[in-house]
């Protein structure tokens, strides 16, 4: 059972809940449609750049509206300490791939390209994806052609 000592706690609580979301939300808030074409972030302006310690963040250009970067797989040589280098597997000419940077709102297009002699697979972190994209496989080149198999990856950050 009820007691009116509850009810007047809870409705206080609700009260002043109400209040503080009233204090926090700004009154030209405006919900945006899932369709609507959104423009695109700033950095510096509208969010700031990530940095990422020992790496680089993947270029971008616009197009048709969207950011679209460009993912290389390749055989690349790294040296992990003065002297002592390796032949190793990575992205855009570095071991540890770049950092891709889209904010919310941001609709993206990934071209992937795989030059390494193998097939690869590559797993975003940090977005959620549809499972069938949460991790794609790129295809090796054919021995008797000397291209590439590009994979490409639409998104709208959400």
């Amino acid at each position: 059972m009820i007691t009116r000592r509850k009810f007047l706690t809870g409705t206080a609580a609700a009260a002043g809940g109400v209040s503080l979301l009233r204090a926090v939300v700004p009154a030209n808030a405006q919900t945006i449609s899932p369709t609507a074409q959104v423009p695109l972030a700033q950095p510096g302006r509208d969010y700031t750049p990530v940095i990422t310690p020992n790496s680089v963040s993947l270029p971008w250009k616009i197009v048709d509206g969207a950011k679209v970067y460009h993912l290389v797989a390749e055989e690349v040589k790294h040296e992990f300490a003065p002297g002592l280098e390796a032949h190793c597997w990575g992205f855009n000419g570095r071991v540890h791939g770049p950092t891709i940077e889209a904010v919310e709102g941001d609709r993206v297009r990934i071209y992937v390209t795989n030059k390494l002699p193998a097939a690869t697979s590559i797993h975003w972190h940090g977005i959620i994806l549809p499972n069938g994209m949460r991790a794609r496989r790129l295809s090796t080149n054919s021995p008797s052609s000397s291209t590439a198999h590009t994979c490409i990856t639409h998104i709208t950050m959400r």
